[in-house]
């Protein structure tokens, strides 16, 4: 598995709005220099960001993005899952009947575990924990 730059530009923007004041509406442009990240790239991420109620949009004079979750109960996995979708290896993982070789895929049970362990690790670390 590969992070996309979506993923990781993503992961970026929302550590440089965990880094502002709370009440602070952050805009785009900003967030897209600071990071040095294409504005429109990362405004369809953060389109992304914006359904999955990770941070709300503020529109007008003043307007920008700002952090609906506190980074303590914000993790990599929900930063991922927003932009990407949930996070598979192989496709026959979410739904065996993709492949007629699952139920005896020796393949399947090792990256089954694999998927499990990336996810723990990307559930563990939240944007609080690379912060600090």
């Amino acid at each position: 598995m590969q992070i996309t730059k979506a993923e990781s530009y993503g992961l970026l923007g929302i550590i440089y709005l965990a880094q502002q004041d709370k009440d602070r509406r952050v805009p785009l442009s900003e967030i897209a220099k600071s990071q040095q990240v294409p504005e429109k790239f990362l405004a369809k991420i953060f389109q992304y960001l914006t359904k999955s109620g990770i941070v709300r949009s503020h529109r007008g004079v003043g307007g920008g993005f700002a952090l609906i979750k506190e980074p303590k109960d914000l993790t990599f996995c929900d930063v991922i899952e927003a932009i990407q979708g949930p996070c598979h290896l192989i496709m026959c993982l979410p739904d065996a009947k993709r492949c007629k070789k699952s139920a005896k895929c020796p393949v399947r049970v090792v990256m089954q575990d694999a998927e499990e362990s990336l996810k723990k690790v990307f559930q563990s670390y939240t944007i609080a924990d690379v912060i600090k």
